[in-house]
């Protein structure tokens, strides 16, 4: 059923490499999800919380890997409605219904997490986590946003190798590495609050991404990462400002 040989070539060591590395790019919004989201735990809570969630990942991508024909059928129009595009009339798909389910779910849980921010609602500072949140509601919201980002990894990974074997390689090797940094990844977004709130304008971002994409709206993924890399970079650097601006002396002038 699958073709362990190819194991034996150069070409899929390359392919290999190539898609886990696509694969940990992709995961960036996952971890960041997964990150604020087990903030709602308790803090001891919180690591257990975070390898469950990317535990769940693996298992929706590996399988939708063994089911592509069936994800391939997402992309066939459930129904059509009285809109007329280029291509005709406009066609709703599985995958439509998914993507907008998935970027409403986004906007509406980044803008609740952005509003507590403001009005000075901190668990993290107590590290008791959010009254009323268990494990088992973190991991369901986990498990509906893994689902909808299972979709971008998936058709990326089809795209590039044909192999299902080392699809499923590629994704295990990414999720190993997502695992090892997922800890540092979340411990620095809670220790700086401007961090978080900038995640969360990711995930705001990320949200009406994937609501243009149900729309058929196409958006280049490399702008959207470029645009949040550039953001980090600043904030990173008026971080290191804030940080040294304490430590500046500024000398009187002589000639006040």
């Amino acid at each position: 059923m699958y073709d362990f040989s190819a194991f034996g070539q150069l070409q899929t060591w390359i392919s290999l490499l190539t898609l886990t590395f696509m694969e940990i790019v992709l995961g960036i919004d996952n971890i960041i999800f997964i990150s604020i989201v087990v903030n709602l735990l308790p803090r001891a809570q919180q690591p257990r919380g975070r390898t469950i969630g990317l535990l769940l990942a693996l298992v929706f991508r590996i399988g939708l890997l063994t089911s592509i024909s069936w994800l391939v059928s997402l992309r066939a129009p459930l129904f059509t409605l009285p809109i007329q595009t280029a291509e005709g009339p406009f066609g709703v798909t599985g995958r439509d219904l998914i993507l907008m389910a998935g970027g409403l779910f986004l906007l509406y849980k980044s803008t609740v997490e952005i509003y507590e921010k403001l009005q000075g609602h901190d668990d993290d500072a107590t590290g008791t986590g959010k009254a009323g949140s268990t494990m088992l509601g973190v991991v369901i919201q986990i498990v509906i946003i893994d689902i909808v980002f299972s979709f971008d990894s998936i058709l990326t990974a089809v795209g590039l190798v044909s192999n299902v074997l080392v699809m499923i390689a590629a994704v295990v090797l990414a999720m190993c590495i997502m695992l090892a940094f997922s800890g540092v990844v979340a411990d620095f977004v809670n220790r700086n609050p401007t961090i978080k709130v900038l995640a969360l304008s990711f995930l705001v971002m990320i949200g009406g991404m994937l609501i243009l994409e149900a729309a058929h709206q196409e958006v280049p993924k490399g702008y959207v990462y470029f645009a949040m890399f550039f953001s980090l970079l600043v904030e990173l650097l008026n971080m290191r400002m804030r940080k040294n601006t304490d430590a500046v002396q500024l000398q009187d002038s002589q000639y006040e």
